[in-house]
Formats: structure tokens, sequence, C-alpha cells
């Protein structure tokens, strides 16, 4: 994690280099005064689903290598779309997990109409830009790379461009940031320093959680019995990826795993 947070913070600046922040800032300006109509509610979605799931589009991850390196992220986020997903979440690190920005750009082009998750590891503002700008509904913000005055600052922010925000902590040491009030709660079972999955973690914490908040379980998850005994917990949404991505067909996995739920 300190590695992924150091290389993000030379990559922004680094881009920021090759597309000034001024000139961003008034892009996005130009894109939420000429919306006619705001992007769909990744919160909303997961409260009215009956299966909550969250589809992941993830190309690799740092433990696991290449997953699926020939996935097309038109064909994945529209078969998710067509098989029952609540929202799609989409990696845009390239370093790490193989993604980019412009999968959210291409996966809106083709139609997608879900919420977008711009899944990345925002420790700058310029990234929240860089989120509403390709299309994302919603951004995450990750406990254990921010210090709390960071994260409210961030969480603001977004809230101003319009995106919602899925906070996600990995302990009980990090439930101070719930007082920040994010638009969802998310309980990531994936220790991010061994990268060890244990799904106890979310209901571990479940009952740590406000009654009132969108509870969002994270990783590791593959069976409808999960998801069934995190629903009883409180939880409202399931970040699926590699369960899905790692086979030929994402999206019919999908469908499998959401008619047994």
């Amino acid at each position: 994690m300190e590695e992924i947070v150091a290389w993000k913070r030379v990559e922004v600046e680094q881009m920021k280099a090759e597309l000034p922040a001024r000139t961003l800032y008034q892009e996005v300006e130009r894109i939420i005064t000429t919306t006619t109509s705001p992007q769909p509610s990744m919160c909303e979605a997961l409260l009215a689903s009956q299966t909550g799931i969250i589809a992941e589009f993830k190309r690799r991850s740092p433990s696991k290598g290449w997953i699926n390196e020939g996935a097309n992220v038109e064909q994945v986020t529209l078969d998710y779309e067509r098989n029952g997903a609540a929202a799609v979440s989409i990696l845009t690190d390239h370093r790490y997990f193989g993604g980019e920005d412009n999968y959210v750009v291409r996966a809106r082009e083709a139609g997608l109409k879900l919420p977008v998750l711009y899944k990345n590891f925002v420790v700058d503002e310029y990234q929240l830009f860089q989120a509403r700008k390709c299309g994302a509904s919603a951004a995450l913000l990750i406990a254990a790379d921010l210090r709390k005055e960071e994260c409210r600052d961030l969480l603001h922010i977004a809230h101003e461009l319009g995106l919602e925000v899925l906070l996600e902590m990995h302990g009980e040491e990090e439930l101070d940031y719930v007082e920040l009030e994010p638009d969802m709660c998310g309980i990531n079972n994936r220790h991010l320093g061994t990268f060890v999955t244990d799904v106890r973690t979310s209901f571990e914490m479940a009952r740590r959680l406000p009654s009132d908040v969108c509870k969002v379980s994270e990783s590791g998850i593959s069976n409808p019995e999960t998801v069934s005994a995190l629903r009883l917990s409180g939880f409202h949404g399931f970040l699926i990826g590699e369960y899905f991505m790692k086979t030929s067909d994402p999206g019919a996995a999908l469908k499998s795993l959401s008619e047994k739920i």
C-alpha cells in the first residue's frame, strides 16, 4: 500500500504536467454546467437492488498478476448491465491494475447506464476531477491512504463535483472516518498489507457501523450464501470482481450468481 500510494503521488504530478490542473478544472466545469441530468446514484441503486452486486472490471491485480488481460471493457460492462448488476466498478489505476480512465469513457460511450465507481487510489483532488470528466458516478476513498482531514476535504470536493463517495475501511482503527458521513461505507475483506482475504472482517465490522448507512462489503465474495448472510448483517452492496473476471464470460458468471441469490 505504501508503495502504491507513493507512486500515485508521483503519477498525479506527472499528469498535472501533461494536463495542468486549471485546464482540467475548466473542462469539468463546462461539463457540469452543460449537463442536464446527474449521473445515476450508486447509493440509491444499491438500496433498491435485490442483489446489490457491484460488478467490477478488473484486468489484473498486484497479488494475482493478469486476471483477464484481453477483456474488453465495452463488452464486459454492458454484459454486467444486462445480467443484473446494480452498479459497475472500473479499475482506473494502470501500473498495478492494468486500468485507465478511458475505460470509463468507453463504457459510457458504449451505452452503459448503470452507476460507475471510479476505483483508484485517490490522494489528490485532481483525480476527482478526472473521475467526473470521464463519466463516473462515484469515487473510492480509502481511509488507509488518507489522513482524516484529507479525507474530509476530498469528500467535500467530490460532492461539489456531483460524485458520491464510497469510503473504504479495513478495521476498527478507521471507524472514526464514518463521522465524515460518506454516501457509502465499504469494508474491504482483503488486508492491503498482506493481501489475505477474510469475509469475517465484514461481519465483525457490520455491527459497528451506523444502522442507516449504505454498507458495502468488498473482496472475497464468491457464493450466494455469503451474499445472503452479509445482507442479513446489514450490507446493501457487494463488490465482486475477480470471481467474474477470471472466467471467459464475466456477464454469464454474474447472471449465474444473481439467479442463485
